[in-house]
């Protein structure tokens, strides 16, 4: 069944659908945090490594999703906001790691000004911060 969401978000990214990108679309819009390759590859029905590969890389340069470090250095990648296109992402917020569930989540506060030293250009900015999450501290 296709979800109307996913199906006007690829629309609206100018993104032909086809039932692997409308199944890991699906999976992000359901997710309330920062899913890692694994996790996707684990949810999705048959597709082989570089169709999921290549759908994640489509999504991150049409400005659909972003990528998330963690501590561990790992990739994972959650759901841009508005302002994002395939001319960049636009936005510059925070994202935290619970220590105790694991989870990443992108939090909606920005990461603070840095003033770098002469010479140097920043391109993308990331800020991890640790702690436990409302859900586990509760």
């Amino acid at each position: 069944m296709m979800n109307a969401v996913s199906e006007k978000l690829l629309r609206d990214f100018r993104l032909r659908s086809t039932p692997t990108r409308q199944e890991i679309l699906d999976l992000f819009l359901n997710s309330n945090y920062a899913l890692s390759y694994g996790d996707i590859e684990k949810e999705i029905s048959e597709s082989d490594r570089v169709t999921v590969y290549r759908t994640l890389k489509t999504f991150l340069d049409k400005g659909l999703i972003h990528k998330v470090l963690d501590d561990e250095g790992s990739l994972k990648y959650a759901l841009c906001n508005d302002a994002c296109d395939t001319s960049g992402h636009h936005h510059d917020h925070v994202h935290f790691k619970c220590m105790k569930c694991g989870q990443t989540n992108c939090i909606n506060v920005d990461i603070p000004e840095v003033k770098l030293p002469k010479g140097y250009v920043a391109q993308e900015k990331n800020l991890l911060i640790q702690g436990i999450c409302d859900s586990c501290a509760r």
